[in-house]
């Protein structure tokens, strides 16, 4: 499941100004995206890239091409009407404007918005989900109870977007009945609290990894190979790396170049991976050959626990260098990998941060070890072997 965050930013929130203070920080903080009026949806284009829901203005509006209005990357109905509670709800569910809207063959909308008061709203929410897109829920007097309901309902039917004012409440909605809502709609002024909630987001995609030690059989020298260095766009902390390995089944934790040295100064940007044709771990648990990452891929960044994290490469450079072959041993499996003979690439073992260089048979190497096979990156249940 992929998480989204939402920022609302209509009119209920205060004047043009203050909405314009949200979408910026929403802007900048990542958030994917904004929900306004309908007549401000040209002037947040102007703000910057993001996408861009809107309350429609009137329900009758057939032909966005037509309108004057800069057109909006999706729809909403609720908002003054029967979704938000300025009109009652009607006896019968189908006949209300909301769901007609939502129903006609020409998509005029693809959101509803519904404030939960009772149970009755909460069974409206339901009927709507069937026909929206994205279904927004706000709880009023009470949320978890509504929310579980709702994401036990409705299933794939619909995005499920809960209404939250606090990262706390993001992350709570997000873990409800374990699967958690598909995203959450943040109503705040706090800068802060929408990084944060984007925090949250990422966290929640974000898988933990199960590394072990194998134990280093070998660690030869060999002659010269075209050595990949990741630059990226982020900063990592001194126990955090990279998964790099010659084999897919078995992928080496090599450290970033955090660590000052007499020579060479500290460049936490920066994992020397290995040789070119060594396999990287990627953010979505597949693979890429070193060779082949360019500027603004992503990689997977893991500490020494294996938590995960995402980060966008800046650079690739790859010069010739002199190589040794680490060999390990992972429960009578035998893995191994190309890595640069050089004091300043380090990997981590039982007794601690070691430099490759002075690595010796019987230490005991941190990996990530799944006896898997790969094809184009993606994990196959088939017989590969690799020498």
């Amino acid at each position: 499941m992929t998480r989204t965050v939402w920022l609302k930013a209509d009119d209920t929130v205060g004047e043009w100004e203050t909405r314009k203070k949200r979408i910026t920080a929403a802007i900048e903080a990542g958030v994917d995206w904004v929900l306004v009026d309908e007549s401000d949806v040209g002037r947040v284009r102007e703000l910057g890239d993001i996408n861009v829901a809107a309350f429609r203005s009137d329900a009758d509006m057939v032909d966005e091409a037509e309108s004057e209005t800069a057109v909006a990357d999706a729809y909403f109905v609720g908002k003054d009407g029967e979704g938000d509670g300025t009109v009652d709800l009607p006896s019968d569910f189908s006949g209300s404007a909301d769901l007609t809207t939502l129903r006609h063959s020409d998509n005029r909308a693809q959101g509803a918005y519904v404030r939960i008061f009772d149970q009755e709203y909460e069974a409206f929410a339901e009927a709507a989900a069937h026909d929206a897109d994205y279904t927004i829920v706000i709880g009023e007097d009470w949320t978890i109870i509504p929310l579980e309901n709702l994401i036990a309902r409705i299933g794939e039917e619909t995005d499920l977007l809960a209404g939250v004012t606090t990262a706390d409440e993001a992350q709570t909605a997000f873990e409800t009945l374990e699967l958690g809502a598909d995203g959450v709609l943040l109503d705040t002024d706090n800068p802060d609290e929408i990084r944060e909630t984007v925090e949250v987001r990422d966290a929640a995609e974000r898988e933990t990894l199960d590394l072990q030690y194998g134990e280093v059989l070998e660690v030869e020298r060999t002659g010269m190979a075209d050595r990949v260095c990741i630059d990226t766009g982020s900063l990592m902390d001194h126990d955090e790396g990279m998964l790099i390995g010659s084999m897919s089944r078995g992928l080496f934790f090599v450290h970033a170049e955090t660590a000052k040295s007499p020579y060479v100064a500290s460049r936490p940007f920066r994992v020397n991976a290995g040789a070119v044709h060594a396999y990287i771990r990627t953010p979505d648990g597949g693979t890429k050959y070193l060779a082949e990452l360019k500027s603004g891929d992503e990689v997977q960044v893991v500490d020494t626990a294996g938590n995960t994290r995402e980060a966008i490469v800046g650079r690739v450079k790859i010069e010739k260098r002199p190589m040794f072959r680490v060999e390990l041993d992972v429960d009578g499996d035998r893995i191994e990998t190309l890595l640069q003979n050089a004091e300043t690439i380090k990997v981590s073992t039982s007794e601690g941060r070691k430099a490759v260089t002075d690595l010796e048979a019987g230490d005991e190497m941190l990996l990530y070890y799944e006896d898997v096979a790969r094809h184009f990156g993606e994990a196959v249940e088939e017989s590969i072997i690799e020498k």
